[in-house]
């Protein structure tokens, strides 16, 4: 082994030097990142209102990234020293600069007693929680925690059969049973709406008289098409049977902060509320918040939960991000949504007296009179257009780019960054449509109209957890029928499971996965995407 001994003398001389003509590494670094904003000066990039005030955990970790440190901690590329060149040119060395690790002064995730506790308490006093958990695994994180906290094996929990696919992982990790609801369908739009205070009540009657237990409720508000389901009678409903209210409110974190906007899932009583922050409001992606209301979930167990399924190195920016998404938000409460929902009335006013165009709206759903009206979903079927088809125009000719395709329409999301100019550009876009289709001769019966959802003949052989576990095979899609699924198949977006695990395989599920495929839309989740073949429960 060999040595490199050093006298003191020369030790002394190193130190020495250090302030001399010696270089930090630091100083380099800094001076190339001045280099690559310098037509964007701190005052330009940073508006007044949000100098006033900075987010403790962004001014913690502003503060650690300042340190001029001898860093022998991790990530890899050492506070963006050894960054890769490929993505810095891209996005510049400011973001590697910030990837700290958890370092003291930054707090811990799952025992907070600095910034990320301020931050979270400054979280649940905005938005009516009593506790606010930040989340670096998405909502799907927040849903399978809740889920988890809430339900037991054995024990059952309500859900609309239209639930995202993270509810049904968390049915598969906690191992309780589904007692589905089969939600409103518009055969028109193949879309589904919300739940109704009688299909609850109907399913909690059930499982009482069957001598089940209940151990929650699953409610998707507002769906992905910004649908919304009346939550506080379901709250009052479950509240008197002692049943927790668990809310996907992902595509809902803005509600509450505007009169024109529906009231927060916690407003209308729910117990627990998981947010995609990173929405509609400005967190980076796969940031999101759990809200707990009330006193009948156990915080304890959340905490439990969360700590087993969130990374044990979460990212410091991403939890900067939801305190800055709050912070922004802070600031300007009454009136930070007034310029999206001026141009998403303006848009819908635009798009809605085109020819062919149907605009979603509550007559569709009678049962459901509330939309997020900064969710905007155009049908194209007068025109005989597929949703695929005319989202594919738009993006090629106007360079559009939406949110949700379905089969019959195409949804858009307005948001605080939405423009006037982006806005005209997809008016425009959606009114070549419009002429191109209409010049053409009988367009009528191109399309095709669903009787049902492609899910309402559901028949459970196993519970997810079970056939999770169970002996799988491959066989060929003509001859799954009737066979017991073994995987979860859904189009995405929006990630609704056509197929689940332990359901037993129908034509209606089957036509409709090969219908949209074919007319474009992505399948996650099967093991042949081509869905020649599919994995079924060898039982």
């Amino acid at each position: 082994m060999n040595c490199l001994l050093l006298s003191s003398s020369s030790l002394s001389t190193i130190l020495a030097s250090k302030g001399k003509g010696t270089v930090d590494p630091r100083k380099k670094q800094d001076e190339r990142s001045a280099m690559e904003t310098a037509k964007l000066t701190t005052r330009d990039c940073i508006p007044a209102a949000h100098r006033s005030s900075i987010p403790p955990l962004v001014s913690a970790l502003k503060t650690c990234a300042d340190q001029n440190a001898a860093s022998f901690h991790f990530p890899g590329h050492n506070r963006g020293r050894a960054a890769p060149s490929s993505l810095v040119q891209l996005i510049g060395l400011k973001p590697f600069v910030h990837d700290l690790p958890e370092l003291p002064e930054l707090d811990n995730l799952f025992s907070p007693e600095g910034p990320i506790l301020e931050a979270q308490k400054k979280a649940a006093e905005l938005f009516g929680s009593s506790e606010t958990w930040f989340l670096v695994g998405g909502t799907t994180c927040g849903i399978q925690a809740a889920i988890l906290a809430t339900c037991s094996p054995g024990e059952y929990l309500i859900l609309p059969r239209n639930s995202h696919i993270s509810a049904i992982s968390a049915l598969v990790l906690s191992g309780a049973m589904p007692k589905y609801i089969i939600p409103e369908y518009d055969c028109h739009w193949d879309i589904t709406g919300g739940v109704t205070l009688s299909q609850v009540e109907k399913a909690i009657q059930e499982l009482h008289m069957e001598g089940k237990k209940v151990a929650a409720v699953f409610i998707t508000s507002p769906t992905y098409h910004g649908i919304c389901s009346n939550l506080a009678d379901i709250s009052k409903l479950c509240h008197s049977h002692e049943i927790p209210v668990i809310v996907d409110e992902a595509h809902g974190a803005h509600f509450g902060f505007h009169p024109m906007l529906p009231s927060s899932a916690l407003q209308q009583g729910a117990d627990l509320a998981v947010q995609s922050t990173h929405k509609v409001l400005c967190s980076l992606t796969q940031s999101s918040m759990l809200h707990m209301s009330g006193n009948i979930v156990d915080r304890e167990r959340i905490c439990r939960c969360l700590q087993i399924l969130q990374s044990s190195s979460p990212s410091y920016l991403l939890l900067a991000s939801l305190d800055a998404a709050r912070a922004q938000l802070s600031e300007k409460t009454d009136s930070i949504f007034n310029n999206a929902l001026d141009l998403a009335i303006e848009t819908k006013n635009l798009i809605g007296n085109i020819p062919g165009i149907s605009v979603l709206g509550s007559p569709g759903f009678s049962n459901f009179p509330v939309i997020d009206p900064l969710r905007l979903t155009f049908g194209f079927w007068q025109l005989g257009l597929s949703g695929f088809e005319a989202d594919e125009t738009l993006y090629r000719d106007q360079g559009v780019i939406s949110e949700l395709v379905g089969t019959q329409s195409i949804t858009f999301a307005i948001n605080l960054g939405t423009c006037r100019d982006h806005i005209q550009r997809l008016a425009y876009g959606v009114k070549n449509i419009s002429v191109a289709s209409l010049s053409f001769q009988k367009i009528e019966g191109k399309t095709h109209h669903w009787g049902s959802a492609p899910f309402t003949d559901i028949t459970m052989c196993l519970n997810p957890r079970e056939s999770f576990f169970a002996r799988k095979r491959k066989v060929a899609i003509g001859e799954s029928l009737g066979k017991i699924c073994g995987e979860l198949i859904c189009p995405y977006p929006p990630g609704i499971p056509v197929m689940i695990p332990g359901e037993t395989i129908t034509k209606n599920a089957l036509d409709y996965l090969l219908l949209v495929k074919n007319k474009g839309a992505t399948i996650t989740g099967a093991s042949d995407p081509l869905l020649s073949s599919i994995v079924i429960c060898d039982i």
